[in-house]
């Protein structure tokens, strides 16, 4: 449990820090001091593209919770962002390139995204979507953690 709260606390802290780097219409921008991550040209498009399907898949989860199909959320989540995606992810590879922080803030969303696919479940039986609206809220929080502290160059 202490090391779930020393992840949660830099995230927050990346989080907090990125959130102020960058102009909002309320005067100057400040230079991105994200971490630069260095990867291999073709690792660093399908690392990219895994992302964008990572939100596409964000996206569909939310779509069949609005039409109350949980199971279908729970299989989107745990098929494209859970630790089943790891292997297709190309995981163990990427994160050869990753700094321990990084590692760490992946290694999280995916724990989080399989939470997340037995809350919605249970939403199912239950019909309480907070659960599972709470867990898939540590899912995004987790992808602004890393977008906030690292960039791929």
């Amino acid at each position: 449990m202490n090391k779930l709260k020393a992840i949660l606390c830099s995230f927050f802290l990346i989080s907090s820090l990125a959130l102020g780097q960058h102009d909002h219409g309320h005067g100057e921008p400040t230079t991105d001091t994200r971490v630069a991550v260095e990867y291999p040209t073709a690792m660093k498009e399908h690392t990219l593209a895994s992302m964008r399907d990572h939100l596409l898949a964000i996206s569909q989860i939310q779509e069949a919770m609005g039409n109350g199909q949980y199971d279908k959320a729970a299989q989107i989540a745990e098929a494209r962002l859970g630790q089943t995606a790891l292997k297709a992810h190309n995981a163990y590879e990427n994160s050869k390139f990753m700094p321990k922080g990084m590692q760490d803030i992946g290694n999280q969303m995916h724990r989080s995204a399989s939470k997340f696919a037995i809350e919605v479940q249970n939403s199912g039986a239950t019909g309480d979507v907070k659960p599972a609206l709470i867990a898939l809220s540590k899912i995004t929080q987790t992808c602004v953690a890393c977008h906030a502290g690292y960039q791929l160059k």
